[in-house]
This record gives C-alpha cells, sequence and structure tokens, in this order.
C-alpha cells in the first residue's frame, strides 16, 4: 500500500542556474522517500556549466537529452528538448513534472508535459516584465509555462499577484520564497562546516586573482544576456574601463560567460587593465564565496538579484527591466541599464560615498529565508 502511495515526481532541467535552484529541492524530496519516487531529467542546455553544478549538488540524473550542439538556435533547442520528453515521459511514467523559472528547457518541458496530460508544476512562477522582448525569450517561455502549469510556487507576494491578475486560481499558488536562498545557505554552509573544501575553494580563487580578495575591495562582475550584445556589452565594457582608471585601488574581478558575444568585447577592452581580472566562469561553490566576499555586484543575471542582497551586497542590474521588482522596492538593486553613464555613475557612488553602500546592504531582502523547499515538499505532500 506504501508504494502505491508514493508520487512519482521528475525534475526538468537544463541550465546551471535551474540546477542551483532545483539542487536543494531535489534533495528535499528526495529525503522524503516515502512518499516520492524521485527522478531527474537534464536536457544538457548549457553542457559544462551544468555538469559542475550537477556535481556540486551531488545529483545524478537518470535522463541526459544532450541537445547542446555547435552554432543550434532556439529552433534546435526547442525541437529537441520537446521531441526528448517524449521519450522521458514514456519511459519515466511521472505523476508530477517540476520546471523551474523561464529558460527554452522550461517552455519545452512544460509544453510536454501538457501534451502528455502530466501535471506541471513552475517552480520560480509569476515572475514578469510584462515585455516579451526583455528578456528575450525567458518573458515569453514563462509566461507559457504559467498557462500549461497546474500548480504555481511563487517566490513573492508580487509574483502571486501577476498570476492572479492573470487567472490563475489562489488554491493553485504557494508563496514560498526562492529557492536559490536555499541553496546559498545549504551550499556556504557546506563549505563554512568543512576545512578541506573551504581550502579547496580559496586555493582555486588564490590561483585565479593576483591581489588579496579576502582583504581588498573588488566589485564582482557578471553578464550574459542575449538583449545586451553588441552595442550594450561594448558601453558596459567602457564603463568598466572609465571605472578601473578612476579607481586604481579597487579590482573589478569578471568570471566570463563563454559566449563569443560577450568574449569578444570583454577580451578586447578590458584584457589590458591591471586592475580588471577576466577568469573563467566558475563552478557554483568559488563563485557564492566569492560574491560573499566582494564590496557590490554589477550583473545581468536574475539569481544574483537575490544572491547578493541575502549576502548584503549592493546589486546593480545592467538591465532596463526586471522580473524582481522586489529588491528595487526593497532598495537592495537598482536598475543601470547596459548604459554607460548610469554604471559609471552608480558604481562609482557606491565606491564613495559608504553610507549609501551601506543603505542598500542593510536593506531587507525579500527573496525568504530559505525554507522555500521544505514548503514546497510540504505542499505536494498534501495533494491527494
Amino acid at each position: 500500500m506504501r508504494n502505491r502511495l508514493r508520487k512519482k515526481v521528475i525534475f526538468v532541467f537544463g541550465t546551471r542556474p535551474e540546477a542551483i535552484k532545483m539542487g536543494p529541492l531535489f534533495h528535499e524530496l528526495s529525503a522524503r522517500s516515502e512518499r516520492f519516487e524521485v527522478s531527474a531529467c537534464v536536457t544538457g542546455q548549457h553542457r559544462e556549466m551544468l555538469d559542475q553544478t550537477l556535481a556540486a549538488f551531488e545529483i545524478e540524473p537518470e535522463f541526459d537529452l544532450n541537445v547542446m550542439r555547435p552554432n543550434q538556435d532556439l529552433f534546435d533547442v526547442t525541437s529537441a528538448v520537446l521531441l526528448g520528453m517524449r521519450d522521458v515521459i514514456a519511459d519515466a511514467r511521472p505523476d508530477l513534472m517540476l520546471v523551474h523559472g523561464d529558460t527554452t528547457t522550461t517552455f519545452a518541458a512544460s509544453v510536454a508535459g501538457f501534451y502528455a496530460n502530466i501535471p506541471v508544476a513552475h517552480v520560480e512562477a509569476g515572475l514578469r516584465t510584462h515585455d516579451l522582448a526583455a528578456p528575450f525569450p525567458e518573458e515569453f517561455n514563462r509566461q507559457v509555462a504559467s498557462k500549461l502549469a497546474t500548480w504555481h510556487f511563487a517566490p513573492t507576494s508580487q509574483s502571486e499577484e501577476n498570476l492572479l491578475a492573470e487567472g490563475v486560481g489562489p488554491e493553485r499558488i504557494l508563496v514560498t520564497g526562492n529557492t536559490v536562498i536555499d541553496a546559498l545557505f545549504w551550499v556556504l554552509g557546506r563549505i563554512d562546516e568543512s576545512g578541506r573544501r573551504r581550502g579547496a575553494i580559496e586555493e582555486l580563487l588564490d590561483s585565479q586573482l593576483p591581489f588579496d580578495w579576502r582583504r581588498t575591495r573588488f566589485v564582482l562582475i557578471t553578464g550574459h544576456r542575449r538583449e545586451n550584445f553588441g552595442e550594450g556589452f561594448e558601453q558596459i565594457c567602457r564603463a568598466l574601463e572609465t571605472l578601473a582608471g578612476r579607481f586604481a585601488d579597487v579590482h573589478f574581478v569578471y568570471p566570463v560567460h563563454l559566449n563569443p558575444n560577450v568574449q569578444a568585447p570583454v577580451r578586447r577592452i578590458l584584457g589590458e587593465l591591471d586592475n580588471v581580472h577576466l577568469i573563467p566562469p566558475l563552478d557554483y561553490e568559488p563563485f557564492v564565496y566569492l560574491l560573499r566576499a566582494c564590496d557590490l555586484v554589477l550583473t545581468d543575471s536574475g539569481g544574483i538579484q537575490e544572491e547578493g542582497p541575502s549576502l548584503g551586497k549592493p546589486v546593480l542590474v545592467m538591465r532596463d527591466v526586471t522580473e524582481r521588482p522586489e529588491a528595487i522596492a526593497a532598495g537592495t538593486v537598482r536598475l543601470v541599464g547596459a548604459n554607460y553613464a548610469e554604471i559609471v555613475g552608480n558604481v562609482a557612488e557606491l565606491l564613495e560615498d559608504r553610507t549609501a553602500h551601506a543603505a542598500m546592504s542593510r536593506a531587507h531582502n525579500p527573496y525568504g529565508d530559505g525554507m522555500a523547499c521544505r514548503r514546497i515538499a510540504d505542499f505536494l505532500e498534501g495533494l491527494p
């Protein structure tokens, strides 16, 4: 009788950010083995970075679509995931599919679940810019996932309001906080508890950074959004060039995304500056360890808008709109766009005015308390 009561739950994800945010939830459900039979399907939408994150979270997927191919576009990824999921669903026969966020994997897997009449639960549901072109294609992906999902795990009350406004019934929504906070605390706690793990991370960072990053002020930078390709990245890099010259005693650490559209302008404009350090992309553990040590963050990422405030770091977002307006309202995040003048002005203010820096550092983080995965698991346990 007990086995028949277990729900067969399949996690589907394909990128590094999805793996980070789904990792702690995967372990939370796996630990409740009397209620859930858990499996994971990865699409490989990000290959190398995904594999590194799977290792960090100790997840061995039962299914791997391995869709990554040279020079593929959104047509290729979408069709490969959709067709691959047809076979995975037939093999796994899940009772429930869990997807995350706003990737092409999320979009295609949600469609596959809909076609197969498998209930879909959407983690990090309800984020909106209400502009299908910004970010592209993420805003489209998450809106479609919301149309198809049965259950919606919204990170904030604002996300819940977005879903309610679109006609989703309140009984199908649970406000949970964001699972990225669970992941952040889980990973940093594991590092702090293990001298061996901490030592290995510090040795890696020492090998990449030729300055005392533990005691010297530095700005941590990430950038990869396709809407910033071209002129946007030119302005971002020119702004960093100006800031590096103006603040010679501050270091600028940039783990550079592997995409050639990012690599080319970054290497050309910033490659010869002494206090700008262009390093390879970091695994999640060393990245969040470095995030905890930095002075402020300049990014176009989504998750860092949530992780940074959890560690008391001001975050400047190089986008014109954000699906995470709660952090702006709370004062932990500012939008600066891919705009030379805005980037220079805001970074300079936070480096020069420690009162302004402290105000952003101490602002309330609206993204949760690290208990999102427990809330989701409790909710799923209560389903018939």
